[in-house]
C-alpha cells in the first residue's frame, strides 16, 4: 500500500539492544522523578486561565485532567519500554502504523513542543516583570514591551512581550552551544518548585472562605463542545500542567521490577501532583476568590481574548485572580504575604527556563530524527563541528518560539499545544493496542494492565478533551496537519529513506525526554 511504509521494529530495537540500560530505579525514585517532571509551568502559569474558564470548578478540572493522564501514561509505559529510542510517539507510530501517520504525529509534536515553549516563555515573563523588576527593583516596564497587542488577547497598549522573546532566544542559544542541564541542578529546581507550592498551600488554605467557592461551577461542568469553558473546558487547557509524566514511562527500561514499579511511579506521581494541584487551586480560589469575569450572555469571556484583556485593564477587575500574569505570587501578596509571594515569584523565575530548555530540546530532537529519516531536508539535521548539536534546526525552532511568545497570551498558547499533545497520546494508545494484535510474542518489559479498558479510555479521553478546547484551538491542529501533509507529499514521500530502501538505525540515537 502506498501509505503503509512501516519501519521494521526489529531494526529500531537493534539500536536499543546495543545500549541496554542497567535497571536501578525503584518505585519511590520513579515517583519522585515523575513529580519533578510534572510540577512546573502549568500550575505556576495556568491557574488564572483555568479559573476564568471554570471558576472554583478549577479543582474538578485538575481531577479530570489527572485521570485522563493516568490512562494515557499506562499506555505510554508499555510502548516506551519496548521501543526506548529517539523520536517518541513519532517512532512508535512509524513502526506500527506506517510513514504517513508517523509524519502527522511528528508534525503534531513539533506544534506541541514549540508552542508549549512559547507558553512557558510568556509565563516566565509574567513572573520576571511582576516579581523581579517591579517588586524588587521598582521598575515598571511599559505595557507595549510586556504584552502582545490587545487584538490578540494581550493588553490594551500592548505591542510585544519583550522579556518572553529574550528568554526564548537565550535558552535557544544555550541549547545551540550544547549546555547540558545536569541532574543535580534539576534536582535542586524540583525541590524549589515543590517547596514553593507547599508554602503556598500552607499559607492560603487557612485564609480560605467558603463564600469564595460559591457558585462552584459558574460555567457548569460542561460548557459545550468548542466553547473552552466549564470544568471540562478548563481541564482541556490545564492538561498542559501534567505533560512531562511520559518521562517516567521512558524510564521503564531502567526500572527494577517494571511490572510493579512503573504503574506505582506513574499513578503515584500523577496522583500526588493532582492532589497538589487541587489544593493549590483551593487555596488560590478560597483566599481571594476565583470567579470568572462574565460576558453579557452569562458565559465567561474567553481566556486570552481581547474582551477579557479590556476587562482586566479596568481598576475593578485588575486584582482578580483571572487577570494576573503571575497568579500564585499575586494571591500571596493579596492576603498579606508579600515576602513569601516574592519568593514564589523568584522560584518560578529560576525554575521555568529549565522547562523551556527541555521543551526546545525535545522539539529539536523530533525535527532531527525526522530529517535523519529523510522526511525533512538533511540540512536540518546538520551537526555543528564545534558544539556537536543540531544547530540549524535549533536556531529555526528558537526563532519561531520567540515570535509566538512575542504576540500571543499564555492561555491561547497552552490550548494550541494541548491539541498536538492529545493527538500524539491518542496515537500512542492505538499503537499499543495494534502491537498486542500484530506482534503478541514481542518481549514487553511492562504490560499495560487491562488494556481492553485503558486503551479505549485513553483514546476517548483525548478526543473528549480535544473537543472541549476552544474552537479556535481545535481548528489549528487540522490546519497544521494539512500544511504538514502538503510538505510530506511534495518532499518527504519522495525523499524518505525508508521509501528508498534505506533502513539503518544509527547507534548514536538521542533519547528524547518527552513526547
Amino acid at each position: 500500500m502506498k501509505f503503509a511504509r512501516v519501519k521494521p521494529l526489529d531494526a529500531i530495537l537493534a539500536t536499543a539492544k546495543k545500549k541496554s540500560l542497567h535497571p536501578t530505579l525503584g518505585a519511590v525514585q520513579l515517583t519522585l522523578f515523575g513529580i519533578g517532571c510534572v510540577i512546573g509551568t502549568g500550575i505556576f502559569v495556568l491557574t488564572s486561565a483555568g479559573a476564568q474558564k471554570a471558576g472554583p470548578g478549577l479543582m474538578l478540572a485538575f481531577a479530570i485532567a489527572g485521570l485522563i493522564c493516568i490512562v494515557a501514561a499506562l499506555c505510554y509505559a508499555e510502548i516506551a519500554a519496548m521501543i526506548p529510542v529517539a523520536g517518541s510517539a513519532y517512532t512508535y507510530t512509524y513502526s506500527v502504523m506506517g510513514e504517513m501517520l508517523a509524519w502527522t504525529v511528528g508534525w503534531a509534536l513539533v506544534l506541541e513542543y514549540a508552542v508549549a515553549a512559547s507558553a512557558v516563555s510568556v509565563g516566565w515573563s509574567g513572573y520576571f516583570t511582576g516579581t523581579i523588576l517591579n517588586e524588587f527593583f521598582g521598575i515598571v516596564l511599559p505595557t507595549y514591551l510586556t504584552a502582545g497587542p490587545v487584538a490578540l488577547g494581550g493588553a490594551p497598549g500592548g505591542l510585544i512581550n519583550l522579556p518572553a522573546v529574550v528568554i526564548a532566544l537565550l535558552v535557544t542559544w544555550l541549547l545551540m552551544i550544547g549546555t547540558n542541564e545536569s541532574a543535580k541542578v534539576n534536582a535542586v529546581l524540583v525541590m524549589i518548585k515543590v517547596t514553593a507550592l507547599t508554602a503556598f498551600i500552607i499559607l492560603t488554605l487557612p485564609a480560605a472562605e467558603m463564600d469564595n467557592f460559591n457558585p462552584f461551577l459558574p460555567a457548569g461542568v460542561f460548557g459545550g463542545f468548542g466553547s473552552g469553558v466549564g470544568a471540562v473546558g478548563a481541564a482541556a487547557t490545564i492538561f498542559f500542567a501534567y505533560v512531562g509524566f511520559d518521562a517516567v514511562s521512558t524510564a521503564a527500561e531502567e526500572t527494577k521490577n517494571p511490572q510493579r514499579n512503573v504503574p506505582i511511579g506513574l499513578i503515584g506521581s500523577l496522583g500526588i501532583c493532582t492532589v497538589f494541584y487541587i489544593l493549590v487551586a483551593a487555596g488560590a480560589v478560597g483566599s481571594i476568590g476565583g470567579q470568572p469575569i462574565m460576558g453579557p450572555n452569562g458565559v465567561p469571556f474567553p481566556a486570552g481574548s481581547e474582551m477579557l484583556a479590556r476587562q482586566c485593564a479596568m481598576p475593578e477587575y485588575a486584582d482578580m485572580l483571572v487577570c494576573s500574569n503571575e497568579a500564585l505570587a499575586h494571591v500571596l501578596r493579596m492576603i498579606g504575604f508579600s515576602g513569601v509571594g516574592n519568593m514564589l515569584g523568584i522560584a518560578a523565575f529560576i525554575a521555568l527556563p529549565s522547562v523551556i530548555l527541555i521543551l526546545l530540546f525535545g522539539q529539536t530532537r523530533i525535527f532531527f530524527v525526522m530529517a535523519r529519516d529523510g522526511l525533512l531536508p538533511e540540512g536540518l539535521s546538520k551537526i555543528h563541528p564545534k558544539w556537536k548539536t543540531p544547530y540549524v534546526v535549533t536556531a529555526i525552532t528558537g526563532a519561531i518560539v520567540a515570535f509566538a511568545a512575542a504576540f500571543l497570551p499564555v492561555g491561547q498558547l497552552a490550548d494550541i499545544a494541548n491539541a498536538g499533545t492529545l493527538y500524539a497520546f491518542m496515537m500512542v494508545a492505538i499503537a499499543v493496542m495494534m502491537l498486542r494484535k500484530t506482534d503478541p510474542d514481542r518481549k514487553r518489559v511492562f504490560r499495560t494492565p487491562a488494556l481492553w479498558l485503558v486503551g479505549p479510555a485513553t483514546i476517548a479521553g483525548c478526543i473528549f478533551l480535544f473537543l472541549n478546547l476552544p474552537f479556535e484551538a481545535m481548528i489549528v491542529l487540522p490546519a497544521w496537519a494539512g500544511i504538514g501533509l502538503v510538505i510530506y507529499f511534495l518532499y518527504g514521500y519522495k525523499s524518505s529513506h525508508l521509501g528508498k530502501g534505506i533502513i539503518e538505525v544509527p547507534d548514536d540515537d538521542i533519547l528524547n525526554p518527552h513526547g
